[in-house]
């Protein structure tokens, strides 16, 4: 069995990672679920980049603040479908697309591959402790 260890080794990095989490979760959770969307003119076609992001961005922060990218990629994974059908059925002024669920998908894997990347190449290095 594989264990991980979150790059940030100081308990003030694995703190400071955390509420950055807790933000970017915040910002995700906002622009998904947000009444109302007005997006016209040729940033409409960014729609795409953007659902891309918001998925991709946290499983990287996660998997620097928590233990690997596992866990945070799977809850992801799943919520984008779920976050189609709530703006679907519950939000009046919004509509699910499917063709969001594959950009945030495609997000979660662009989030697994950065985090591993990453990883691969040692994550994040403090600085030595004075002696």
């Amino acid at each position: 069995m594989e264990t991980h260890q979150s790059p940030l080794r100081s308990p003030a990095a694995r703190h400071t990672g955390v509420v950055v989490l807790v933000v970017v979760l915040s910002g995700h959770l906002a622009a998904l679920y947000w009444p109302r969307v007005d997006v016209t003119g040729p940033v409409a076609s960014s729609d795409k980049v953007v659902h891309a992001l918001l998925f991709a961005v946290p499983v990287i922060v996660a998997s620097l603040a928590m233990m690997g990218w596992r866990w945070p990629a799977l809850l992801l994974a799943l919520h984008a479908p779920v976050s189609e059908l709530v703006q679907h059925l519950l939000l009046p002024d919004r509509s699910g697309d499917p063709l969001d669920i594959v950009a945030d998908l495609v997000g979660v894997a662009l989030g697994v591959a950065v985090a591993r990347w990453w990883a691969s190449r040692g994550g994040w290095s403090e600085p030595p402790r004075p002696p």
